[in-house]
């Protein structure tokens, strides 16, 4: 499947493009991982090729099986982000929307603008086979992760307590499908 989105420009930042991720990505992956925020957050770190092949292999076998949908986020063709759409399954009314990103574009609005076009595209492509509410969880210990739900439309809906891997509580935000 080769589905590319995009999330328009605005007054302070360029267009976003996202797409699935490709094997040339590697290397793009390695360097994004190497900011320790992002390990912190994370349950399996791309620490060098041999983990940028699993994530990648991962990511086609996900597209391939039709319930796991991982973009690349590339923002004047660098990557910027990641975000992910996972657990679609027919007759099943929700999914789960998931995130990161890279350090040099954090605090400019991509994440909220890439989190938005996966969204609109799976409430698009899935509505019809039953998919009416995505889920963003997040850790209560990471606010940017508050505000890119916020800025997405995504409500806070619950506290969700701690279980493994996660060590700490967990917000769970909702969005329904309009």
């Amino acid at each position: 499947m080769s589905i590319v989105l995009s999330a328009p420009a605005t007054p302070t930042a360029p267009a976003l493009l996202l797409r699935p991720w490709r094997d040339g990505d590697a290397g793009a992956l390695i360097e994004a991982y190497r900011d320790p925020v992002l390990r912190a957050w994370t349950r399996h770190p791309v620490t060098g090729p041999a983990q940028a092949q699993v994530f990648l292999r991962r990511s086609h076998q996900g597209w391939a099986a039709g319930h796991r949908f991982m973009f690349a986020v590339l923002e004047e063709d660098r990557v910027a982000a990641c975000v992910v759409l996972k657990d679609v399954r027919p007759g099943r009314p929700s999914a789960e929307i998931g995130y990161w990103t890279a350090a040099p574009a954090r605090g400019r609005g991509v994440a909220p603008r890439a989190v938005e076009a996966v969204t609109a595209w799976a409430f698009a492509r899935f509505a019809a086979t039953g998919l009416t509410r995505l889920e963003l969880l997040h850790q209560v210990d990471n606010p940017a992760s508050c505000r890119v739900a916020e800025k997405s439309g995504y409500v806070f809906a619950e506290v969700l307590p701690a279980r493994p891997p996660f060590p700490r509580d967990g917000h769970r935000h909702v969005r329904h499908l309009p």
